[in-house]
């Protein structure tokens, strides 16, 4: 018990802690728009194109992670442009987007001889091996995206539940609707590193789909998926160090787990 103890104030674990929660408090209410408005895949899309960034930041030399953010934020521009354009369905410009994305960035990275990357720790995460810069862009990102969530909070929640009654009440629905989705596009690109390309989403999914079941207000959803976040992320933590498996995967797990609990809670209750 007390190596347990002594491990959980070492500091990667403590780095991996504060990282870890400092994204689930804003992926609580960021998954909750993603849940309302049904854009699971568009989040999928933009985790995927992180790889791209990735390669050229490696091509050019620059920051990882500013590429990363840099290349969410140019696919989260585009995405919301070309999805108002009626030649190509929704659905299959992120099929197309997403795939395409995603194998460019392996493709570049497996014909530069010079680079050498292990792809599973940016395909799954590697929560463990934060270090303190990378904690100082996840906390200034999170800080950044709260606030903002937290200053246009009944815009966001009027332009998402009906849209057409906000822009007649004068809320500039396209500005928020590009604001909104550049702030899921931040964090993706900074959690990359804590659950990896193909599990972003269900980090921003999965709570909030818990938290659903248990709301009966926007606000109560949105702080409940936070807190489920938290939970998921800290339980995995310990799960991964005892059953020594990987972490992002097991917050994930961890996060599936409560949903599918409260899932069977609430239905024995009906």
């Amino acid at each position: 018990m007390s190596d347990f103890l002594s491990l959980f104030t070492t500091d990667f674990i403590l780095y991996a802690l504060a990282a870890g929660l400092s994204l689930a408090l804003v992926a609580g209410p960021l998954g909750s728009f993603i849940v309302w408005r049904r854009m699971a895949y568009f989040g999928d899309t933009l985790a995927h194109s992180a790889l791209l960034g990735i390669a050229i930041g490696l091509l050019t030399g620059a920051n990882p992670q500013f590429s990363i953010i840099l290349s969410c934020l140019f696919f989260a521009f585009i995405l919301t442009v070309l999805d108002r354009s009626p030649t190509v369905s929704t659905d299959t410009l992120l099929g197309i987007l997403a795939h395409s994305s995603l194998a460019l960035g392996i493709v570049v990275l497996a014909l530069s001889d010079s680079i050498r990357v292990n792809l599973e720790a940016y395909l799954f995460g590697a929560l463990l091996t934060i270090s303190a810069s990378d904690l100082a862009w996840i906390i200034a990102v999170t800080i950044g995206v709260g606030g903002i969530l937290f200053k246009f909070w009944n815009e966001f929640v009027a332009i998402t539940v009906h849209a057409d009654i906000a822009e007649v009440e004068g809320s500039q629905v396209d500005r928020l609707n590009i604001l909104l989705v550049l702030l899921i596009a931040l964090t993706i690109a900074v959690s990359m590193k804590i659950v990896g390309v193909l599990l972003i989403t269900s980090l921003l999914v999965v709570p909030a789909a818990a938290a659903r079941l248990l709301a009966t207000t926007p606000e109560q959803m949105a702080i409940r998926a936070s807190v489920i976040g938290c939970v998921a992320v800290v339980f995995g933590l310990i799960a991964a160090f005892v059953a020594d498996v990987p972490v992002g995967p097991s917050i994930v797990v961890c996060a599936t787990l409560l949903f599918l609990a409260l899932t069977l809670l609430r239905a024995g209750k009906a």
